[in-house]
């Protein structure tokens, strides 16, 4: 099924999307007071008073409102609607009264095995830097279904700051877009759903800079996870994404504070799931930036990752690679002079 993308499409998609989103966040900071669906300050949080956090709602709103209007109904599409649903919801369940990670882990699974045996969305082979993988299809749908509860849970994890998980989460949306612009791949599903879902994470992220009037909640960045999965799946589908690197430069950032914010806390002898105040942004904060220079500080190398995955597609492997360089070094040097992962106040004591 193809999907008809031109330069009159993309300015009323985007538009229209933003439009609904925004203008639904002043429902849902409603609805959040009305059922007690507040994010309560405490020590390990940034902000100091209850904030609504249903913010996800107008996202997925105007996501909704945008298929109806520009997609095509086919099995695939049902696929990701019954999977967003099944996501949304428990997010929302989870906004209002904390359920138990086990059980959110198991829910997301049965979305992602929606979407890749109803669907039929799943990797089929994979390149990384010049290896082509190919496997079964069984081994094609348990990487796939991993893949997409990684994203759900890594997205969910950087939720911590104003504006910090839409702002990526666009960014992603925005350089995936931009690629399949370069690629002259415009009838393809995933262009539809990023230009879509550019306008609908858009609209909720001016109530979202900080100071923040509201939160996304788990039913927003759960949701924004789920279909930066969906989008990269259909990407390799139509070749928009033709290596593994480009999704995992995009998502950079956040690979980089989960896989760190798993080993600090098996170092610790924590639980995977235990919340703490040592991700990559608490980071910058207590180097004494503001909340608002910290996000913009991480868009910033957000973007110059997102520059690196458009510089790869053009075969420009040289600009690239210095540039990644570069950030890696950055990054190493937080890892080295932070408490990322490693308490540097209890080592100096010992």
């Amino acid at each position: 099924m193809n999907y008809v993308v031109n330069n009159h499409n993309i300015i009323e998609i985007l538009l229209i999307t933003f439009l609904i989103s925004f203008f639904c966040v002043y429902i849902t900071k409603k609805l959040a007071h009305h059922i007690g669906a507040l994010d309560m300050p405490n020590a390990r949080k940034v902000h100091k008073v209850p904030m609504p956090r249903l913010g996800g709602l107008a996202i997925y709103s105007a996501f909704l409102f945008g298929y109806i209007a520009y997609g095509n109904v086919t099995t695939q599409m049902i696929s990701i609607l019954i999977g967003s649903f099944i996501i949304v919801m428990l997010g929302l369940f989870d906004d209002i009264k904390s359920l138990r990670a086990k059980d959110k882990l198991l829910v997301q699974i049965i979305a992602a095995c929606i979407v890749v045996f109803y669907g039929k969305l799943y990797f089929s082979e994979l390149s990384f830097l010049g290896i082509n993988l190919s496997f079964g299809t069984l081994i094609g749908q348990l990487i796939s279904i991993f893949f997409i509860v990684g994203a759900i849970n890594a997205i969910n994890l950087i939720d911590g700051l104003d504006g910090l998980c839409a702002g990526i989460s666009s960014i992603y949306f925005i350089t995936v877009a931009i690629i399949a612009f370069i690629l002259n791949r415009l009838d393809g599903l995933d262009i539809i759903l990023c230009l879509i879902m550019i306008g609908s994470t858009l609209g909720f992220l001016v109530h979202n800079l900080p100071p923040a009037k509201t939160f996304m909640g788990d039913c927003g960045s759960t949701f924004l996870g789920f279909m930066i999965s969906i989008i990269a799946l259909l990407g390799f589908k139509v070749t928009t994404l033709t290596s593994l690197v480009i999704p995992v430069i995009i998502l950079a950032i956040p690979i980089f504070d989960t896989v760190l914010a798993i080993l600090r806390r098996l170092i610790h002898h924590k639980k995977i799931g235990e919340p703490d105040k040592e991700h990559f942004h608490h980071q910058l904060l207590k180097m004494r930036f503001s909340p608002r220079i910290t996000i913009l500080i991480i868009y910033a190398i957000n973007i110059l990752f997102s520059i690196v995955s458009i510089f790869y597609i053009l075969g420009d492997n040289k600009i690239a690679m210095i540039i990644y360089i570069v950030l890696m070094i950055l990054l190493l040097f937080v890892v080295l002079k932070t408490d990322i992962l490693f308490d540097h106040k209890k080592r100096k004591e010992k």
